[in-house]
Parts: structure tokens; C-alpha cells; sequence
């Protein structure tokens, strides 16, 4: 049986050198959803407004994250902007350490836009809302 992945928070610092191995991982959870801007994320996380994480293996990524710290109607929250990979069931459980680094952060709540079916897949966490779209 393999073993599970490992999350690593991208220092802002390293982030510019690390970028172009997570960037495509990054960018296909951005066009699958429709939601957010993934040119302004990717801007924001080499700029160090959001953070970039990495579930890996020692070898090789197996998903990347980018996650942005925001305070709406006086409570701080931490936004999963983007989340993408391959082999979900190995690096899913890494959801805790973010939730950890959210919570040490000071937030109120994890917010996770994303495709309906990340709601079966995430303990603990309801639907809220939902966004509507119609073309014209």
C-alpha cells in the first residue's frame, strides 16, 4: 500500500521557484470550477497574497492548493482559492493541517468553492450557499 502524502506550505520566498511545477495543477482546478481568476491567482500567490500548498510524496506533487486569508463581515476566514491533483484519497486528509494553519491564523471558517462533488468527500463540511449562473 503507498504511503500518504505530506502537505508543505510554499514559503512566499520559495514560491516563484516552485510555481511552474504546481502552476498546471493549479490552473485545471481554476477552468473546471469557473470560479476565480486564475491569472489573478497566480499573481496574488508569487506576489505572497495567497499561499501555495503541495501534498507530496518526497518524489514527485500529487496536488497543489492556494489558499487566501480574508476578512468578511468582521469574520477572518481562509478561502481554498484552488485545489488540484491526482490520487485525491492519498492527499485529501491533508485538508486538516490547512484547517490547523487556518485556525492558529485566527479564522472563524475554511471556505471551499469547488465542483458539488467535493461535498461528499469533505468531513465536516455543509453547504451554505450556492452560485447560480445562466448563460446569455
Amino acid at each position: 500500500m503507498p504511503s500518504r502524502a505530506r502537505l508543505a506550505c510554499v514559503a512566499p520566498s520559495m514560491v516563484s521557484d516552485v510555481w511552474p511545477l504546481a502552476r498546471a495543477l493549479i490552473k485545471s482546478a481554476s477552468e473546471k470550477t469557473g470560479l476565480g481568476d486564475f491569472e489573478r491567482t497566480e499573481r496574488e500567490v508569487l506576489a505572497g497574497l495567497q499561499l501555495l500548498w503541495l501534498a507530496h510524496d518526497g518524489s514527485k506533487i500529487e496536488a497543489a492548493a492556494v489558499t487566501q486569508l480574508v476578512v468578511e463581515a468582521g469574520r477572518k476566514l481562509c478561502v481554498l482559492v484552488a485545489c488540484g491533483g491526482d490520487g485525491r484519497d492519498r492527499w485529501l486528509p491533508l485538508i486538516e493541517g490547512i484547517e490547523s494553519y487556518a485556525r492558529d491564523e485566527g479564522c472563524a471558517a475554511m471556505l471551499i468553492g469547488g465542483r458539488p462533488g467535493w461535498q461528499r468527500v469533505l468531513s465536516g463540511y455543509a453547504v451554505k450557499s450556492v452560485v447560480l449562473e445562466k448563460g446569455l
